[in-house]
């Protein structure tokens, strides 16, 4: 079967062109046949009977418990069963489908004067590698309404202290509106009932009382009260983020700065067709400058520091003074920062780490104990060098008034002791005051000296028979010495 276009061009062919079927056929992408069958043929549309279907004699029925009640389709199809229906229930979704269509709501479209309000939202876009580990990328976006300028920034978490954060680096750029539109996110809105005007989280509410503006949640699920936002957080994905290779947070703020100042805010808008860039130049007369006073961002915890003087935040720890272990503080985490106080005094700050399980230590935090240790084993070393010996408190004055290094030499003395006996190290001392040498060489010395004296001989011992000793000798002759006189 050929549309009726078809058949006046096979007409034309043959009765003005005077085109055979061949040439008619290959001209218009047809086959011969095909001309030949229309040559002569009136064109008539092809009537179609329509398809019985199970469904057929329960149509009525369905109709009478569609405008009673609105059931579904699966609540229709249990009722036919019950009226010995044997169909299957895709038919019965396409005829409830076709006599009650879905309704689609109708939306106003919103106008806002210059500086009247601005939308803001989250966005997530796959994860980032963060030291050893991946962190879920997030982005904060925010739009002025009446311009469509647009702020954006890349964190690695969504906590309370990147949220206020964001804000307060947007109204830096942006300036602030009247009042800002948000979704209901746990961060800014704790409870929003139908009906009831909603709870705002009380330090988001104070942040924004703190830069004189208002706050408006949409309702529930309703996004398109902040329409706005939304495309700028699809516009974000679509055109920064798609085949972007993510590289590390502080390269990619970059390159979002960079996008938003030659793309973002410059590109002819679809709904305005005007650029952002112009549209916040009058715009930007109605915004207000933020707060000078800046505003305590950060999220307090309650901790107690563990007996390694360590606070941890996130699976991180960090150091606190070695002397405030097992105590109480008050940790504030910022997006870059932790500070940790004791009452109203800052103990310890370290940078922000958003990798896990890494421990992070200031090298000043552990000196008192290191210091008080060390203090504890001089004392326990001293100790150990006066037991040695009644007068080994003089040899130490001695020894201090001699030596600038005595401790070390006290520390050599005691560790001699443990390898020759402290009643041999304590003669040694001895004989060092009386002899006026006042140095652990001496006394090692003189150990070693005593240590290689030989013994005393003992009495002699006979290693053979007595009876070989009783050797007879012949008498000598002495004329040898009476000739010698005589000379």
């Amino acid at each position: 079967m050929i549309d009726y276009p078809t058949y006046c061009r096979i007409k034309d062919a043959l009765q003005r062109q005077k085109l055979n079927y061949t040439q008619a056929a290959k001209a218009l992408g047809l086959h011969p046949q095909t001309v030949a069958a229309w040559a002569e043929r009136p064109w008539r549309p092809r009537v179609t009977r329509p398809r019985t279907s199970l469904l057929d004699p329960f149509k009525s029925r369905i109709l009478a418990w569609l405008e009673a009640h609105p059931y579904s389709a699966v609540q229709v199809v249990q009722r036919l069963r019950e009226c010995g229906y044997t169909g299957g229930i895709t038919i019965v979704r396409d005829y409830v489908r076709r006599v009650r269509p879905r309704e689609r709501a109708a939306f106003l479209t919103l106008s806002f004067a210059p500086g009247e309000a601005a939308q803001l939202d989250w966005g997530e876009y796959g994860t980032i590698g963060v030291g050893s580990t991946r962190r879920r990328l997030s982005f904060f976006v925010m739009v002025l309404c009446y311009s469509r300028m647009m702020y954006v920034e890349f964190f690695v978490s969504q906590q309370m202290e990147q949220f206020l954060a964001a804000h307060q680096n947007a109204f830096a750029v942006l300036g602030c509106p009247t009042r800002v539109v948000i979704d209901n996110l746990r961060s800014g809105v704790l409870r929003h009932l139908v009906g009831e005007a909603p709870v705002f989280n009380p330090r988001y509410l104070n942040f924004i009382q703190h830069y004189g503006l208002a706050i408006t949640a949409c309702n529930l699920n309703a996004g398109h009260e902040k329409g706005r936002v939304e495309r700028g957080v699809a516009y974000v994905k679509s055109n920064l983020l798609n085949g972007l290779e993510l590289g590390t947070l502080e390269a990619l703020n970059v390159q979002a700065r960079l996008w938003l100042d030659t793309v973002a805010n410059v590109r002819v808008h679809g709904a305005t067709h005007r650029r952002p860039v112009d549209l916040f130049a009058a715009e930007r007369a109605a915004l207000q400058p933020p707060n000078p006073r800046p505003y305590d961002i950060a999220r307090p915890i309650s901790v107690r520091a563990s007996r390694q003087f360590r606070v941890v935040l996130e699976t991180n720890s960090y150091s606190v003074p070695a002397h405030y272990a097992s105590q109480r503080v008050t940790l504030k985490a910022y997006p870059d920062r932790v500070c940790v106080y004791h009452g109203e005094r800052l103990i310890a700050r370290h940078p922000r780490c958003y990798d896990r399980h890494r421990d992070i230590e200031d090298p000043e935090h552990p000196k008192a104990l290191l210091a008080q240790r060390r203090s504890a084993r001089e004392q326990r070393l001293m100790l150990r060098f006066l037991a040695l010996t009644p007068r080994a408190q003089t040899y130490f004055e001695a020894l201090s008034t001699r030596r600038t290094n005595a401790r070390d030499h006290v520390r050599r003395i005691v560790a001699l002791a443990e390898i020759h006996g402290e009643e041999a190290v304590a003669r040694a001392i001895d004989d060092g005051l009386d002899f006026q040498a006042f140095s652990a060489e001496y006394v090692a010395n003189t150990l070693e000296m005593r240590r290689r004296q030989p013994p005393e001989p003992a009495a002699l011992q006979l290693t053979r028979r007595a009876d070989l000793l009783e050797l007879e000798l012949a008498p000598a002759d002495l004329s040898l010495y009476d000739r010698r006189r005589s000379r």
